[in-house]
């Protein structure tokens, strides 16, 4: 990624037009994995192509799998049938969570040596909870530099269940799917997950169970808390679906949608819509509530400014548990509502590519915000005035965090000009990210 040391934007006031939207990182990562650990051949339509997928499709690469990018975000993958044909590999992860985990859980299932590190803020997100879990079932991982992170060294062992396997769901969700995905390659007989304490997330893990479904493994969920993974008839366990179209990318979506309610709109996003496998859709919602115009049909979503009388978003109080993503975005739309915003049960976002939680307060601060901040929550308030606005001389800074620039695009419709650091952060999962916002908001 070729870093870029500023750009400026803005000061803009209408938004309108239409995007098609790049493939949902968390279902490329899901089917990248799933068609590699397939019997049988699978193309995989509207694939993501970003940094994090790329991560994902190298590290598969690299353990023997026949990954083919073709043109128009096209990927055919020749499935290895549960065992990867390399059995020792030191792989690379970047700073891609949905990429780590879960082929983290997968290699622990293999009986090789392996060994996964990323950039250092990688080696500073929690993987713990999943090393626990995998540790219950007879896997051998050790950590290679501090107890709990990143970089992990895998060692072939045998994998042996005799009991439930426990899991915490309150750090992130990506642990459960992780262990949903890696599990049945060795259910000899029906093996239980049970969570420990709250599920964070609960939609991404409906992501997960619903494309293990498209690839044959079909889980039974007793209760909220509890997954049975069907034993496995025979050695071959996933079976390719033979296509797989990828949904457009819900957390992407809010961006745009954040803009045709704060820029007049209409705007449209095409390739996700009412009939979404993703939990970020909710964010048009939570939108709604704030008083913008929302039509959805099942391929598209489309927000035409605001309904209220006064014209202007008002700020709501919201539990974002389901939609952490897409709740930052939230954050910044508050600096274009009258009222206060409250974005409740979000101390997931203190682990993810940065705290994002302190790094969202800075930022709006510097725009002349009132902000306060939690363990778990976040609350916003506008400048009181136009003669508030700041416009920081520093320019906002993003983190290397992709969301961060993306979100803080939409404060351009504040009264200044705005300027953003290192705005090809986005890389990793919106490469074309400020080219296609120029053509919403030119």
């Amino acid at each position: 990624m070729t870093a870029s040391p500023s750009i400026t934007i803005g000061p803009l006031a209408r938004a309108q037009g239409a995007v098609v939207l790049p493939g949902s990182k968390s279902i490329s990562n899901r089917v990248l994995l799933l068609a590699a650990l397939s019997n049988g051949k699978t193309t995989l339509k509207n694939l993501l192509d970003a940094d994090d997928t790329q991560v994902m499709r190298n590290a598969l690469r690299k353990l023997g799998v026949s990954v083919t990018d073709q043109p128009n975000q096209v990927c055919v993958i020749e499935g290895c049938g549960g065992h990867f044909p390399v059995r020792d590999a030191d792989l690379f992860m970047g700073n891609a969570g949905t990429a780590i985990r879960p082929l983290t859980a997968a290699l622990a299932m293999q009986g090789g040596d392996y060994r996964l590190s990323g950039v250092p803020r990688m080696h500073e997100r929690p993987i713990q909870d999943l090393v626990d879990g995998l540790r219950q079932v007879g896997a051998k991982i050790t950590y290679e530099l501090q107890e709990g992170y990143p970089p992990i060294q895998i060692g072939a062992a045998p994998i042996k269940i005799t009991d439930i396997v426990k899991v915490r769901g309150d750090v992130s969700s990506q642990f459960l799917t992780a262990l949903l995905m890696a599990l049945p390659l060795v259910a000899k007989e029906p093996i239980r997950i049970e969570v420990i304490g709250e599920l964070i997330s609960r939609p991404y893990i409906d992501i997960t169970l619903k494309l293990m479904s498209r690839f044959g493994v079909k889980v039974i969920c007793p209760d909220a808390q509890s997954f049975i993974i069907p034993p496995k008839i025979s050695d071959q366990v996933y079976s390719s679906p033979g296509e797989l179209l990828v949904e457009g990318d819900a957390s992407s979506a809010s961006y745009f949608l954040a803009l045709g309610a704060i820029g007049a709109g209409p705007v449209k996003v095409l390739g996700v819509g009412s009939n979404s496998i993703q939990g970020d859709v909710a964010f048009a919602d939570a939108l709604a509530k704030m008083g913008a115009n929302i039509t959805a049909t099942d391929e598209s979503i489309e927000v035409s400014g605001v309904s209220n009388s006064s014209g202007k978003l008002k700020g709501i109080t919201l539990d974002c548990t389901e939609i952490p993503d897409a709740a930052m975005t939230l954050a910044v739309v508050a600096l274009f509502a009258e009222g206060q915003t409250r974005l409740n049960n979000i101390a997931s976002w203190r682990v993810k590519e940065t705290d994002r939680i302190a790094a969202i307060a800075t930022e709006l601060r510097k725009l002349g915000a009132a902000v306060e901040e939690g363990a778990d929550y976040i609350t916003v308030e506008a400048p009181a005035k136009l003669a508030d606005w700041k416009s920081p001389a520093s320019g906002i800074d993003t983190y290397d965090d992709h969301r961060m620039a993306m979100c803080f695009s939409l404060a351009a419709f504040g009264p200044n000009a705005l300027k953003i650091n290192d705005p090809n952060c986005v890389a990793k999962t919106f490469p074309a990210y400020f080219a296609e916002f120029a053509k919403i908001v030119s």
